[in-house]
């Protein structure tokens, strides 16, 4: 009894274990970007029509971790390859990654940086990075401390204003 007990238990554990471990599997990374913003297939879907465009600017306050690159920047990036996979032409996806708080110190260039990287790829391919001035003006980052091809706004709040202006969402995610 105690080993049916245990088998059944060991079994209801593995289960989602396994499942978890298999839709892991499933996210992959690319087209656009080869190293980060993995993205899975999804099937059934809805297919997104040829003459979609997307101007997206993705919000971004929160800090990367130690050791690790910006979540908030490769969402930008896993948006781009997911939707590239899914057939969008690359010129008609423009995004901007609006920076503030303490994510300032994540466009700061040098040695430590794990995002760089990532942030220079993307700044490659065109996707833009607007750094809120006030937040700069808080945490002491200097213009010319930033990672080349960043951009400097009078504040957040006014880069997502102006970007609104030129038909750019606001991507919550």
């Amino acid at each position: 009894m105690k080993h049916a007990l245990a088998l059944a238990l060991a079994t209801l554990i593995a289960s989602p274990l396994s499942a978890q471990q298999a839709s892991r599997e499933a996210f992959a990374t690319g087209p656009v970007f080869d190293e980060f913003g993995p993205h899975a297939p999804v099937p059934d879907v809805e297919p997104i029509p040829s003459f979609s465009r997307f101007e997206i600017a993705f919000d971004v306050a929160t800090a990367a971790e130690d050791g690790a690159r910006n979540r908030g920047f490769e969402s930008a990036a896993r948006f781009m390859n997911m939707h590239v996979a899914a057939g969008v032409p690359e010129d008609r996806i423009k995004l901007v990654v609006v920076v503030h708080g303490l994510a300032a110190g994540d466009l700061v260039s040098g040695e430590g940086n794990t995002s760089e990287p990532m942030i220079r790829a993307m700044l490659d391919r065109g996707i833009r990075f607007i750094l809120c001035g006030q937040s700069a003006a808080a945490r002491g980052v200097n213009p010319d401390e930033l990672i080349e091809g960043v951009e400097m706004q009078l504040s957040a709040m006014t880069a997502h204003a102006l970007l609104q202006q030129q038909g750019y969402t606001v991507n919550p995610f």
